[in-house]
C-alpha cells in the first residue's frame, strides 16, 4: 500500500506492529535514514538493540542467502517486545527474498523495515510493498519540512515552549540546513534549554544554528555597516593577520550589503527582506541589519554595491594593485557612505 507525504509523515510517528513490513525509499539517504530512526525508534523504543529485539541485515546480503530474512522474523529472542528486522540498502535483487517473508509473515512476527535509494515507477520492490495488502511503501524526497514535523521534531526534543518569532526562525532554518544538522540543533537546543521554563526565543535559536565559516568575517563587516570609519584600519589589520584574503573579505562584504539592499528594498519591510534571504537571517543578528538597513536606505546601498562590484573586479584584474590598501579605501568610502 502506498503511502502519501501526509499519512506517511504520520505512520513514521506512530507505526502499526500489526503491518508485516515498510518501504522507505528516497534519493537522499539522510533523509531515508532519519526516518527509518524515527520508524524503529517508535515501534521497538530506546533498548531494542540491548535486548536483541532488532536484527540488521544489508539488502545485497539476501542475494547469496535468501531464507536468511524468512529466518529473522520467525526469531525469537529472551526479551519480551515487539521485534523488528530492519533490511538496509535493498533493491530488486532482494525482491524475491523480500517476496517469501511478507507471504510468510504472521501476526506477532518481527516487521520488517527496509530502506532503499531511489526507486523507478517499474521497481519490482517498490510494487511489492504498494501492491500489498498487509505493508507499506513511503518515498521520502528533498522537500523542507512542514510545520507538523517540525513541531514533531521540537517534541522529540523534549521542547515543547517555543515564541512566535522562534518558531518562523526554525521553519527558515529547516529549509536550508541538512534534516540532519536540523535534528541536531534541536537537540543542542534542548540541552541549551535544560530547567529553564521561558519558551525558546530568536536568540536561542541563533546561538545554538549551524555556524557558518563567514559568521566570524560578518561580524567585522558590521563595523563598516554602522559607519565606525575609525575601526576600518584595525580591522582590515586583523583580518590580514588571520590569514583572510582580499577577495575573501570583499566576497563577504558584497554578500553583506546585497542582503541589506534586499531588505531596504523589500515591499513589506526589512525584516520581511531578511527572513527571504537564503540562508535566512535571524535573532540578535537580524535586529542589528534590519538597523543598518534602514539607517543607510535602498538608494545609498545601490551606491556601496556599486563601489564593492568596482572594487572586485579591481582586486580580480590582471593590474598589479595593492589588494589590502584598495579594499581598504573602499570600505572607508562606505563606512562614511553609511554614517552620513
Amino acid at each position: 500500500m502506498k503511502l502519501s507525504a501526509r499519512d506517511a509523515a504520520g505512520y513514521f510517528a506512530r507505526p502499526d506492529p500489526s503491518r508485516a513490513g515498510l518501504l522507505i525509499y528516497g534519493p537522499e539517504a539522510m533523509r531515508v535514514a532519519l526516518r527509518r530512526q524515527q520508524v524503529l525508534k517508535a515501534l521497538l523504543g530506546e533498548d531494542a538493540a540491548q535486548e536483541m529485539r532488532l536484527t540488521r541485515m544489508a539488502g545485497s546480503d539476501l542475494r547469496r542467502n535468501p531464507g536468511e530474512l524468512a529466518d529473522a522474523i520467525k526469531a525469537q529472542g529472551f526479551f519480551p517486545g515487539q521485534r523488528a528486522v530492519f533490511v538496509e540498502d535493498a533493491g530488486d535483487a532482494a525482491t524475491a527474498a523480500i517476496t517469501t517473508a511478507l507471504a510468510e509473515w504472521q501476526d506477532g512476527d518481527a516487521v520488517i523495515v527496509v530502506t532503499a535509494g531511489q526507486l523507478a515507477a517499474r521497481s519490482s520492490l517498490r510494487k511489492l510493498f504498494e501492491s500489498h495488502a498487509n505493508a507499506y511503501a513511503a518515498a521520502v524526497y528533498a522537500e523542507p519540512p512542514s510545520r507538523a514535523e517540525i513541531e514533531a521534531t521540537l517534541a522529540q526534543a523534549g521542547i515543547t515552549v517555543v515564541g512566535a518569532a522562534a518558531m518562523t526562525d526554525l521553519v527558515d532554518l529547516s529549509r536550508v540546513i541538512d534534516p540532519g544538522d536540523f535534528t541536531q540543533t534541536m537537540e543542542k537546543l534542548a540541552i541549551y534549554k535544560y530547567r529553564d521554563p521561558t519558551p525558546i526565543s530568536s536568540q536561542d535559536v541563533a546561538l545554538c544554528a549551524p555556524a557558518t565559516t563567514e559568521a566570524g568575517l560578518d561580524d567585522a563587516i558590521h563595523v563598516i555597516a554602522e559607519g565606525r570609519q575609525a575601526e576600518v584600519g584595525p580591522l582590515m589589520r586583523k583580518l590580514e593577520g588571520q590569514g583572510i584574503a582580499a577577495t575573501t573579505i570583499c566576497i563577504a562584504a558584497t554578500r553583506h550589503f546585497r542582503a541589506l539592499h534586499m531588505a531596504a528594498s523589500h515591499p513589506k519591510g526589512p525584516e520581511a527582506g531578511l527572513s527571504a534571504t537564503r540562508p535566512p537571517v535571524f535573532g540578535p543578528r537580524r535586529d542589528r541589519m534590519v538597523r543598518q538597513a534602514r539607517a543607510i536606505g535602498m538608494h545609498k546601498l545601490e551606491t556601496v554595491m556599486a563601489i564593492l562590484i568596482d572594487t572586485d573586479l579591481g582586486l580580480r584584474s590582471s593590474q598589479e594593485v595593492p589588494a589590502r590598501a584598495f579594499l581598504e579605501r573602499a570600505f572607508i568610502r562606505i563606512a562614511m557612505l553609511a554614517k552620513t
